[in-house]
């Protein structure tokens, strides 16, 4: 084709969009506007995944949360119809080319996760709601595959490692702002920091768990000496905006999550040897039996409920005889646990948890934030949760998937050739850290805001694993 005949294809082009765009505006319509974005979308998704994927991770802590009110099925936009693309791409070209690296899937991660993807499938076709299971079957494959499958491909160049945390955290950051600047319109005071950052996070808990999964990877971002100073001091300016993002969370969680990565990675640090870690857990759990009705009888006298005073409202974290928060959270549980006597091989079914559990609950152990109905969420643990939903499976094959990654952080970290390596894989195994934590107090995976973060990370280390630990590679600034 002459430069001429492409010169009046463009032309051709262009004005036809003109024009049908004229007609559009005339009639009150303004979606032909969306066309070239659309096409540009579509040209990413078949020439490069790598950047669909960026750009997805920019836009989740920007995603907006849209709920049928009638199923309680939700949906995250623009990130999930985005995700879902990736997937159904990425599946077309396994079957077309047939071919994935083998190294990925023989890692003993993807194995204990497809083992746990095999047994939420099975456990859909004996849910109590088959919709709703397959619909958090679906929902699960498009994390998984875009962020774990597809992201370990991503992150065999090194650089898009770093490129993901800053592509998340930018908007998040952006959200904080935003967050604080509405809770300084009611003076920072602990009952409206549950509202505050809507409509990008549903609740304190959720906003809380994120900032605290990029806390400890920014904190090492600003102070290792690795990286320029100019780098150092623009990630200190981002941690200090995190660290305050999640002290007005008022998160008690999220908190805790902190504190118990901190202490993980004094036991690194100082080179503690497991077994000494194993003899002082053992310890700590027979003191705990021998002494159980003293210590109980001490927390139901903590009568501090949850506070804008710090102080008191770290107090509150031990109050299960008032604290509304705590007490519910205990309710929860509870209600998991007798769904789980009732049908403890295969559960109710994935994400039924929400529309099962009002029956279970007992009238002592409601709160004033109790719903007859079931409708104010999930069983808050990422642990008790699937033991409820897909049985006593559910919740050991997860705890497969948190153990083996563990374990391959710390391989990467001890054997890595590389300082920057080793660096980075404790940064991503303590942010982990932070969620397994959480995950026993919350959980967020069935949402785009978690689930990005927690898998993308996942695939980071395996992907440090496989292409990096035995090479000198080097981060740039």
């Amino acid at each position: 084709m002459t430069e001429r005949a492409k010169l009046l294809w463009v032309y051709g082009a262009s004005a036809l969009f003109l024009a049908a765009n004229a007609y559009l505006f005339l009639h009150d319509k303004y979606w032909g506007l969306a066309v070239p974005f659309a096409l540009l979308l579509l040209i990413l998704y078949i020439f490069s995944l790598d950047n669909v994927l960026l750009l997805i991770t920019f836009l989740t802590p920007l995603a907006v949360n849209l709920k049928d009110a009638e199923f309680g099925i939700g949906i995250s936009l623009p990130s999930e119809p985005l995700m879902f693309g990736v997937l159904l791409l990425f599946v077309l070209k396994l079957l077309h080319e047939r071919f994935y690296d083998h190294k990925i899937m023989q890692h003993p991660v993807t194995i204990a996760i497809i083992i746990n993807l095999v047994w939420i499938f099975i456990t859909c076709f004996t849910s109590e709601i088959p919709i709703v299971s397959i619909k958090f079957m679906v929902a699960r494959l498009w994390f998984v595959v875009p962020f774990y499958f597809a992201g370990i491909l991503l992150f065999t160049d090194l650089k898009n490692v770093k490129k993901f945390q800053w592509l998340y955290v930018i908007p998040l950051v952006l959200v904080i702002l935003y967050t604080l600047y509405n809770h300084s319109t009611y003076d920072f005071d602990k009952p409206h920091s549950n509202m505050v950052m809507k409509p990008f996070y549903n609740d304190h808990t959720a906003y809380g768990a994120i900032i605290a999964l990029f806390l400890p990877v920014f904190t090492g971002f600003a102070f290792a000496r690795q990286f320029k100073r100019s780098y150092r001091l623009i990630a200190l300016f981002v941690l200090a905006l995190l660290v305050t993002g999640i002290i007005f969370s008022y998160s008690r969680a999220a908190w805790i999550s902190v504190a118990a990565s901190i202490l993980v990675f004094l036991l690194i640090r100082f080179k503690i040897r497991f077994y000494w870690l194993v003899l002082t857990l053992m310890v700590g759990i027979g003191l705990f039996f021998m002494f159980r009705y003293q210590f109980l009888d001490k927390l139901e006298k903590n009568k501090q409920d949850s506070s804008t005073d710090f102080v008191e409202h770290v107090q509150s974290i031990s109050n299960i005889s008032s604290d509304a928060s705590n007490l519910e959270r205990i309710n929860r549980w509870a209600a998991a646990i007798r769904l789980f006597k009732e049908k403890p091989i295969f559960g109710w079914g994935p994400g039924t948890y929400q529309f099962v559990y009002a029956p279970y609950q007992r009238s002592k152990e409601k709160t004033i934030i109790s719903t007859n109905y079931g409708d104010m969420g999930n069983a808050h643990s990422e642990y008790i949760g699937p033991m409820s939903e897909s049985g006593i499976l559910g919740m050991l094959t997860f705890l497969g998937v948190v153990i083996t990654v563990i374990i391959t952080a710390l391989r990467v970290h001890r054997r890595a050739k590389s300082s920057e390596i080793r660096l980075l894989s404790l940064l991503i195994m303590l942010g982990l850290i932070t969620y397994y934590v959480h995950g026993f107090m919350n959980n967020f995976l069935d949402t785009d805001k978690a689930s990005v973060p927690f898998w993308g990370f996942t695939a980071i280390i395996v992907a440090l694993d496989l292409y990096h630990s035995g090479k000198q590679e080097e981060l740039t600034s």
